[in-house]
């Protein structure tokens, strides 16, 4: 099941709503989790065991490091390993043994062949998770949960348990014992939900169709402009898609009394890849900065151990996306870039004119994008090629790939991957208007009405559409 689906928008979530609003207080977490494990259930109806042995393990390896701090080192290694063990067996054993293949095969005959593993949805998530709760937990920077129950809330809440964000237990455990909502905050949450499912569905949904039907042609085929214009929809689908999940959760937590942190932060205006990564999947860049990087020492042991504890970081994280090479060159290039930054590169940029440092920014992305949506390492190196050849000039129609819809959701999508309030702000406060009421009354109805329409054409959208792609099967 997913946010962008009639079953979830009309069935699930009002049920899981009004539950929420009317079942006493100790009874709201047993609900929550139940709900939760259907929601992935529906999704995963063989794969379901998977995140309820992850509940387990954790709630056990947790108790145990906190109540057996003489062996909370070892106890703290087998809970990783166990954890990381379920990660590699369900993610990355077939691509372990396909490169065992390809070294020791002979005349194209498999050595070892694993068959029937499924990858289930999120796990990398809820991995990452469970991870982080027993490490603050021997850290000392959080409380052992006694109650299966809260932990198997934190694990497996559906808001944000296949998409992210991901939360850190200390973040949110005083809100799973004892949380209220308001009005407020609930109005925050369906507005916040609305603006996600609008970008999800609207912007990225529509220029995905795009990019696929690009990408699906043979590399030969792909002129200079039909390769920008593949790469910058997919750039957009990939922001809008990822992000507005984001929105959805941190809606859809609001809603039901729980605060999660932002994820995205407008990560196409930043001058450095520096600056990108810090806006970019916030939560996954923090924990591997507090899980990884840090342990590894960080930047206190010298220049060189620096950059090998980067390189390290960002190997991990293009493994995180995908068992593929092209997903661990993806993240070995940013990480070569930002290495190259730390180098002296970053303080160049600098001098350099504003629009020339987001020029780098996004040439450097749109290239690693390539890799990141392109499986086979030789085709995507052959699309950046095309992509730099200018070959096909002449004979690119736009009207062959772009119609009136599309064109408009490319505008908008190229629009509002920049942080437009901020802009707008500026201009209002230039022409002094913000102290007028009638203007802040009229700005916020207008909003509101945008944002109204624009949900119920996604709901129009989804009702009437087939095409919803899910691009977290991967993760």
């Amino acid at each position: 099941m997913v946010f962008s689906s009639v079953v979830f928008l009309f069935l699930f979530l009002p049920l899981v709503l009004a539950g929420n609003a009317f079942l006493p207080k100790y009874l709201r977490n047993c609900f929550l989790l139940f709900a939760s494990l259907f929601f992935y259930f529906w999704g995963e109806i063989e794969l379901i065991f998977v995140i309820i042995i992850s509940i387990l393990i954790n709630y056990i390896i947790g108790i145990g490091v906190d109540k057996v701090r003489s062996k909370a080192k070892l106890i703290l290694i087998i809970g990783v390993l166990a954890n990381f063990l379920m990660l590699f067996y369900y993610k990355y054993f077939q691509f372990f043994l396909d490169n065992i293949n390809g070294i020791f095969g002979y005349q194209g005959n498999e050595l070892l062949v694993l068959q029937g593993v499924r990858l289930p949805m999120g796990i990398s998530f809820f991995t990452f998770q469970g991870v982080s709760y027993v490490i603050d937990v021997y850290r000392k920077e959080a409380k052992a949960e006694i109650n299966p129950i809260n932990i198997g809330l934190y694990v497996a809440l559906f808001p944000q348990l296949i998409a992210g964000p991901i939360v850190r237990y200390n973040t949110i455990m005083d809100q799973i014992k004892d949380r209220t909502t308001s009005f407020e905050k609930v109005y925050e949450g369906v507005l916040r939900f609305a603006i996600g499912f609008s970008k999800k569905i609207i912007i990225a949904n529509s220029l995905a169709q795009v990019a696929d039907s690009i990408f699906v042609t043979e590399i030969d085929e792909i002129s200079s402009p039909l390769a920008w214009l593949g790469i910058i929809c997919y750039a957009l689908q990939i922001f809008f898609d990822f992000s507005g999940y984001s929105d959805m959760a941190i809606g859809l937590g609001k809603i039901l009394g729980f605060d999660f942190e932002e994820n995205f932060n407008f990560p196409y205006v930043s001058k450095s890849i520096k600056e990108f990564w810090r806006r970019w999947h916030i939560s996954l860049s923090t924990w591997f900065r507090d899980y990884l990087y840090i342990p590894l020492g960080g930047s206190r042991k010298g220049n060189l151990r620096t950059y090998f504890n980067l390189f390290i970081v960002f190997l991990a994280t293009g493994i995180w996306h995908g068992a593929s090479w092209s997903f661990i060159f993806w993240g070995l290039f940013h990480g070569g870039f930002l290495i190259l930054e730390k180098l002296g590169l970053d303080n160049f940029l600098k001098k350099l004119y504003a629009p020339f440092q987001h020029l780098y920014v996004l040439i450097l992305v749109l290239i690693g994008w390539v890799y990141f949506r392109v499986e086979d390492f030789s085709d995507a190196s052959s699309y950046v090629f095309s992509m730099f050849s200018f070959r096909g000039m002449e004979s690119f129609i736009w009207h062959d790939y772009m119609n009136n819809y599309t064109t408009f959701t490319l505008l908008i999508g190229l629009l509002f991957s920049i942080n437009l309030n901020e802009k707008v702000l500026i201009i209002e406060n230039k022409l002094n208007l913000l102290k007028s009421k009638p203007y802040k009354k009229t700005k916020i109805k207008l909003f509101l009405f945008v944002v109204f329409i624009a949900f119920y054409f996604s709901v129009s959208e989804i009702a009437n559409n087939t095409y919803n792609p899910f691009i977290y099967f991967r993760f």
